[in-house]
């Protein structure tokens, strides 16, 4: 099976949510949060994160960078949106769709990275 490397920028209560599923799948969206938006790169998970995130009084003030593997021919049934410049490319999961797209994460979504409020 092929796989995409996808990442994620999440605070602390989510990270809480996705260490209490031992890191296997992510939390349901909230009711104002229609989409979720798993990122294509790493580079464009750490700015959210350390540029949004520990700004962010939901997000506990800090940033976490996800990373994990998707099963690529599930993915290839929602289409990568750019949003601002050329690096800034994501998926939009619809939230209902939520769970389907949990079930076809391989393996633990790992931590790569952390910034925190000065």
């Amino acid at each position: 099976m092929q796989t995409i490397t996808l990442f994620r920028p999440v605070g602390q209560k989510e990270l809480d949510l996705i260490a209490a599923s031992n890191y296997r799948k992510f939390p349901a969206r909230l009711p104002d949060q229609p989409i979720f938006y798993p990122v294509l790169s790493r580079d464009y998970a750490e700015q959210i994160a350390r540029d949004w995130n520990i700004k962010d009084e939901r997000s506990g003030y800090v940033g976490y960078v996800l990373q994990f593997e998707v099963d690529a021919e599930y993915l290839r049934s929602f289409q990568v949106k750019t949003v601002g410049s050329s690096r800034h490319q994501e998926y939009w999961i619809p939230a209902e769709t939520l769970e389907e797209f949990n079930q076809q994460i391989q393996g633990e979504i790992r931590i790569v990275a952390k910034f925190a409020a000065q």
